[in-house]
């Protein structure tokens, strides 16, 4: 069976837990404990045992938590 992944849609990409906390610069449990506490709006998907993280979830998470604006 072969299944065909269109890569253009990157958005929709699903990383692990320690892909996500290397792009965001924090540890895999840094991402464990936002989940847990709920701190940070921060969506992941479950599958089974697994956390994964879109793309286009975490950019989203970066633009909604920066600070100021760097088009002035």
């Amino acid at each position: 069976m072969t299944i065909d992944i269109n890569l253009k849609n990157t958005n929709q990409l699903l990383l692990t837990r320690s892909e996500a906390a290397k792009m965001l610069g924090v540890k895999p449990e840094t991402l464990a404990h936002w989940a847990c506490v709920g701190r940070y709006n921060l969506p992941y998907v479950k599958i089974g045992r697994l956390v994964k993280y879109r793309t286009s979830d975490i950019q989203n998470f970066i633009n909604n938590n920066s600070i100021g604006d760097n088009n002035e």
